[in-house]
C-alpha cells in the first residue's frame, strides 16, 4: 500500500464510503429485496429483472443529461465542492426512504431507487474531477486505484452486517421479519456514506477551475458547444470516450445485473450473499495489483488486459448452470472489476485540462452514463424476448470487442 498525503486518504475514503451503496443497494439487498417483493405481488422472476434492468436505464439517462451541464457549471471555483454535496446529500436521504416504503409498493421502491441512483452517481461525477484537485499525474493511477481497493474493503462491513441481519431474520434467531430486516440495512448504508464521506467534506477543496463571471449558466453552455466544436484539438480525449462508452458499459452492466442473474440460475440468496462478499475481498489485491502494473505496462496495456477478462466473463457466462459456475465467474470478475474503473478514471484525468475537469469528466460520465442505458436495457429486452438471463448476459460481450478496437485507436499519452 503506498504512502498517501492526507487530502489524498480524505479523498479515498468516499470510495470507502459510498462503495457501502454499491454493493448494499446496487448490487444486493435492493435487488433480492425488490426481486422478493415483485414476487410476492404476483409477478415473475424474469420480468423482475427486467423491470429492474429499465429502472437503471432510466437512472443512468437521468445523470446523462445533467452530468455535462452540471460540469460545465461546477468548473468556476468554488462550485465542484457545492454540487458534490447536493448529489451526496441527495442519495443518501433517498437511501433513507427505501426504509419507509410500504413492502406492497413495489413500483415506488423502483422510483425511489431511481433516485438513489441518480445521487449515487451524480456525487461520482464531481469526486472523480476531484482527483486531479487532490494528486498529481505521477500518482493519478495509483491513487484512482487505492480508491477502488479501499471501496472494495469498506463495502464489506456494512454489508456483512446487513447480512447477518437479513440471515438471522430468515431463520427466526432474531423478533425482526425479513423485509424488517432488509429495511434496517438500508438505514445502516445511509449511517456508513455519511459517516466515512466527513473528510471529504472537511478537508478536499477545488484546487484547478476557471474564474467565476457573469451568465454562469448561459457561458457554460457556450463552454459546451466550443468544445464540442473543437473536438479536433481534444481528438484523445474524445477517441477515448467513444472507446469507454462501449467497454464500461459492459462492466457496469455486470455489476448491476449479476445478483438478479444468479437468482434467476436458481442460487439461493445466502449463496448469493456470500459470493458477492468474497468478491469484493479477491477485488481488493486486484486493483493494487493494476496499479502497481500500470507503472510498469501503463495504463492503456492494462485497460486491454481488463477488456479481454471481461470478453472471457460473457462467454462463461451464457454456459453458466451451477452455483460452482458463478462462484468462478464472480472470482473473474473480481480480478479486473476494480481495475479497469480505476484506470479508465486515472487515465482519462491525465489527457484532460485540469483547470476544465469537471467539463471534460462531465462528458466521461455522460458517455458512460448513456452506453449504461444500454446495458441493463439490452439484458432486460433479451431476457424477456427469449425467457433466458444467459442469452441476456452474452449479448453485451459485443460491447467488449467495440470497445477494445476503439480503445487502439486512441493515440499513446
Amino acid at each position: 500500500m503506498i504512502e498517501l498525503n492526507k487530502v489524498e486518504k480524505s479523498w479515498v475514503m468516499y470510495d470507502w464510503a459510498n462503495s457501502a451503496y454499491t454493493l448494499t443497494v446496487t448490487s444486493t439487498i435492493l435487488p433480492l429485496y425488490f426481486k422478493m417483493i415483485f414476487e410476492n405481488n404476483g409477478g415473475a422472476a424474469t420480468v423482475s429483472t427486467a423491470y429492474w434492468g429499465y429502472a437503471n436505464s432510466i437512472a443512468t439517462l437521468i445523470l446523462a443529461i445533467l452530468a455535462p451541464i452540471l460540469g460545465t457549471i461546477a468548473d468556476y471555483k468554488g462550485y465542484k465542492k457545492r454540487f458534490f454535496n447536493i448529489f451526496f446529500i441527495m442519495g443518501v436521504i433517498s437511501t433513507a426512504l427505501l426504509s419507509i416504503v410500504p413492502s406492497n409498493y413495489w413500483l415506488i421502491i423502483l422510483v425511489v431507487y431511481i433516485v438513489t441512483a441518480v445521487g449515487f452517481a451524480g456525487s461520482n461525477v464531481f469526486y472523480d474531477a476531484f482527483l486531479v484537485d487532490v494528486t498529481t499525474e505521477e500518482r493519478m493511477d495509483r491513487v484512482s486505484t487505492m480508491g477502488f481497493a479501499m471501496g472494495y474493503i469498506g463495502s464489506t462491513i456494512p454489508f456483512i452486517i446487513s447480512m447477518a441481519i437479513v440471515i438471522l431474520a430468515q431463520f427466526n434467531l432474531i423478533p425482526l421479519s425479513v423485509i424488517s430486516a432488509f429495511k434496517i440495512s438500508f438505514i445502516f448504508t445511509c449511517v456508513w456514506w455519511t459517516a466515512f464521506t466527513l473528510p471529504m467534506l472537511k478537508i478536499v477543496k477545488q484546487v484547478h477551475g476557471i474564474d467565476i463571471e457573469p451568465s454562469i449558466v448561459k457561458n457554460s453552455f457556450k463552454r459546451i458547444a466550443k468544445t464540442i466544436k473543437n473536438i479536433k484539438s481534444h481528438k484523445k480525449v474524445f477517441l477515448f470516450l467513444i472507446a469507454y462508452f462501449f467497454y464500461i458499459d459492459g462492466v457496469d452492466t455486470i455489476i448491476k445485473m449479476a445478483t438478479s442473474y444468479g437468482a434467476d440460475l436458481g442460487i439461493s440468496s445466502m449463496n448469493l450473499l456470500i459470493i458477492l462478499l468474497v468478491t469484493q475481498f479477491v477485488a481488493f489485491p486486484f486493483a493494487i495489483i493494476y496499479g502497481k502494473l500500470s507503472e510498469k505496462l501503463q495504463g492503456k496495456k492494462m485497460l486491454y488486459i481488463g477488456i479481454i477478462m471481461y470478453t472471457i466473463i460473457c462467454i462463461y457466462a451464457y454456459f453458466l448452470d451451477s452455483t460452482l459456475d458463478f462462484w468462478i465467474l464472480a472470482m473473474l470478475v473480481a480480478t479486473s472489476q476494480g481495475g479497469i474503473q480505476a484506470l479508465s478514471r486515472s487515465y482519462f484525468g491525465k489527457l484532460v485540462p485540469k483547470e476544465k475537469s469537471n467539463e471534460f469528466f462531465g462528458f466521461y460520465n455522460i458517455f458512460g452514463k448513456f452506453a449504461a442505458i444500454m446495458g441493463p436495457f439490452l439484458v432486460g429486452i433479451v431476457t424477456q424476448i427469449t425467457g433466458k438471463t444467459n442469452n441476456g448476459v452474452f449479448s453485451i460481450i459485443i460491447l467488449f470487442i467495440v470497445g477494445g478496437i476503439l480503445l487502439i485507436k486512441v493515440p499513446e499519452e
